[in-house]
């Protein structure tokens, strides 16, 4: 059986050997409570320090600002329920998008059963929110603006850096879901006038169930759970050490390659819609391939199916997806693609998500794009 060409970077990404080697060496010696005061706790402290650190550095945030969670989920969750929570007095209107994660739209939608009035700004056909739309949206009453950094589905990059200064006079705070951006582009996160900004671990080559929120010092914020003094009170319960060190060691290693990785992942997003070109298929890229980030393509097959598309890819050893992994297994039409093209758009149930990472080469990308042709073609003539 030839071995898989992963292609599903997006949705989870191979941890890297040096983030498990730390990890092993950790969970062989490290055995500490982080809170507790003896020579094993200051030990399992100190590393936990380190790694607050080189995450804060990663996003020109101070380390006291860095609130480690489980991931991205948790890290949307906290920010939009405890920021909306916490400051309702002032207003109860949200601004959102119609594209944004579960993680953000289901919190959004939780909210306004609890009374918040909640804005949801559509994309345009290629996944781009503008700024002057947020401007529009804009009340006095508005306490928070949620939008993605980076579309999980299409990769289209937002103006977020637009929209901070669009915000930086109101009251309302700016979160972003960074976690398909975090490790691909350059965030920092005072030019970007950012409040909070979620990322995660496994997007990066780190171990799952771990991610961060940062906090802009002096905003309020109230936690999503109760019991301990971790996370300075905004994140009980004892720390994964084990987890976060890796996560900090995929995030330095991520930091330091990043411009040839930028470059490396342009280089199959090209070559991937070359090979399609030079096969002579019909295709449409969703969203837009110059303001994406660089690993995630989302194409779309006219007159296929997107169901028969991923079990034959999957047969021929090609891992790929319909979009967030999040929403894997549901007969639901991409919620993205819906936003983008409306719901009577053939895109919504033909499109194919294909993002790049660690260990793909030039020569397996034009491999799966030239069997996804093959595919495309059978399909078709069935």
């Amino acid at each position: 059986m030839n071995k898989m060409i992963y292609l599903d970077h997006a949705a989870t990404t191979p941890v890297h050997p040096e983030a498990a080697e730390k990890m092993f060496t950790l969970m062989k010696d490290v055995y500490g409570n982080p809170s507790s005061i003896h020579t094993p706790g200051r030990e399992a402290r100190r590393i936990l320090d380190e790694a607050r650190m080189v995450i804060a550095q990663t996003i020109s945030a101070n380390v006291k600002e860095i609130i480690f969670t489980s991931g991205g989920t948790e890290s949307d969750n906290l920010a939009v329920l405890g920021a909306a929570l916490a400051n309702r007095e002032k207003g109860q209107h949200i601004i959102t998008t119609s594209f944004e994660h579960h993680a953000v739209l289901d919190a959004c939608k939780f909210l306004e059963r609890e009374g918040f009035d909640v804005t949801y700004l559509d994309p345009d056909i290629n996944g781009m929110i503008h700024p002057e739309d947020v401007k529009k949206a804009l009340r006095d009453d508005t306490i928070l603006v949620t939008i993605m950094f980076a579309n999980n589905e299409v990769g289209t990059i937002q103006p977020i850096k637009e929209i901070g200064a669009i915000l930086s006079g109101h009251q309302a705070y700016f979160h972003t879901d960074a976690v398909q951006a975090y490790g691909t582009e350059k965030l920092n996160v005072n030019e970007l006038q950012v409040d909070f900004l979620s990322a995660s671990s496994h997007k990066i080559n780190g171990p799952k169930g771990v991610g961060f929120l940062y906090v802009k010092s002096g905003s309020r914020l109230i936690p999503r759970q109760y019991g301990g003094e971790q996370e300075q009170k905004k994140r009980p319960g004892t720390e994964n050490l084990v987890s976060i060190a890796g996560f900090a060691e995929a995030a330095k290693i991520a930091g330091h390659s990043l411009n040839e990785r930028i470059a490396h992942y342009r280089h199959l997003k090209d070559s991937f819609v070359e090979t399609f070109k030079v096969k002579g298929i019909d295709f449409f890229i969703n969203g837009s391939l110059e303001q994406s980030v660089p690993h995630v393509l989302n194409v779309s097959f006219p007159g296929t199916d997107v169901e028969p598309l991923l079990v034959n890819l999957d047969l021929a050893g090609i891992a790929a997806s319909s979009g967030s992994a999040c929403t894997a297994g549901t007969l639901d039409p991409s919620h993205v693609l819906t936003a983008m093209f409306g719901k009577e758009s053939d895109r919504v149930n033909n499109s194919v998500r294909f993002s790049f990472g660690l260990g793909n080469t030039v020569e397996q990308v034009k491999e799966a794009a030239e069997k996804t042709a093959e595919i495309v073609r059978k399909l078709l003539s069935d």
